[in-house]
């Protein structure tokens, strides 16, 4: 690999996705060479196309494809899952969590990629029991799409063992500006002035800025700390969901009022939801997965992160809302 202060050729998966897309800009605003690999060209495809980016649409899943791209490139960052499809076979995710995950680092330690950065997700950990939870606390997935994404991470360990230099990235819950869907619904519910929680809105929620993954993306490339290591990457603090929504409110300048309601009868109208809309093969308004954000706990010890990469999420709670509302005002999702 070059030294991390010269141009580089970077592999992104999933670079035109929210996530994906702020990387990339990141690493070309670096002066690195990027290549990209989505299977859709979603909302920013031109801006990342002008800036340089050399984007190829197709999946993970093309080993062929997978690699052509890989061959040439210093690093790989690895961001390219299925996420959020409901009423799909299994075998969706299974192919590109962990046959895809696979191709990749194959691919890599054939054309000797020098560093490797696989994204999981703090949900292999499911509904922490004893916040805030460690690298080492139990893994228990609680959906399809997680329990993949830890395979995942044990193809990853594979591929440790046999010398490359591989870190792990579990995210907290990403939100920021660009994207269109994640924080939209919870701002839009808050700026209604009238906020439906199900359940005592006492679970707990960790937020994580885009900013401040992506610096957490570039530092797990660099640092030989970050070799053979897994980290839990989040902001600084997590909120009780009572108090994020009042945060949310404070931001825009709204008194809203929180009604609490049961939670279980929410959680058996999604279930009954997603079986009506299963026939149709389509994803469902309301699904459990969805649901269960009022009442999984998500609380993260990022101590590991700040000592060993040297990671400080700059951007606080309050900044990070102002930036995104300001986003979804100007582009007409929110008034």
């Amino acid at each position: 690999m070059n030294p991390a202060n010269e141009n580089q050729r970077i592999l992104v998966t999933g670079g035109t996705g929210f996530t994906g897309a702020h990387l990339v800009r990141r690493l070309l605003s670096r002066g690195h060479e990027v290549v990209v690999l989505d299977n859709k060209k979603g909302i920013v495809y031109e801006d990342l196309v002008n800036l340089g980016a050399e984007i190829t649409i197709g999946s993970v899943t093309d080993k062929k494809l997978v690699d052509r791209l890989v061959s040439g490139c210093d690093i790989v960052h690895h961001l390219a899952a299925a996420f959020r499809e409901v009423n799909v076979p299994k075998t969706l995710y299974w192919d590109v969590n962990v046959n895809g995950t696979r191709y990749l680092f194959e691919a890599a330690e054939r054309h000797k990629v020098g560093r490797f950065v696989y994204c999981s997700t703090c949900g292999v950990h499911g509904d922490v029991k004893d916040p805030p939870a460690a690298e080492d606390a139990p893994i228990t997935p609680e959906d399809y799409y997680q329990y993949t994404k830890y395979e995942g991470e044990k193809i990853a360990h594979e591929f440790m063992e046999r010398g490359m230099k591989i870190s792990v990235l579990r995210p907290a819950a990403i939100y920021g500006p660009e994207d269109p869907e994640r924080w939209l619904m919870l701002i839009k519910r808050v700026a209604a002035g009238r906020f439906m929680m199900f359940g005592d809105g006492k679970a707990t929620y960790h937020p994580l800025y885009i900013d401040n993954l992506i610096d957490a993306f570039e530092l797990s490339a660099e640092k030989d700390e970050a070799i053979g290591q897994t980290y839990l990457i989040a902001d600084e603090d997590y909120y009780e969901l009572n108090d994020l929504v009042s945060e949310i409110g404070s931001v825009l300048d709204i008194e809203v009022s929180i009604i609490h309601l049961p939670f279980t009868p929410l959680w058996v109208a999604a279930a009954m939801t997603e079986a009506v809309y299963l026939p149709l093969q389509r994803n469902p308004p309301l699904f459990r997965r969805r649901v269960d954000w009022f009442r999984q706990n998500r609380a993260f010890d990022i101590s590991k992160a700040k000592k060993e990469l040297g990671y400080a999420p700059k951007i606080d709670l309050r900044t990070g809302i102002e930036r995104t509302t300001r986003w979804y005002r100007a582009h007409g999702y929110l008034r």
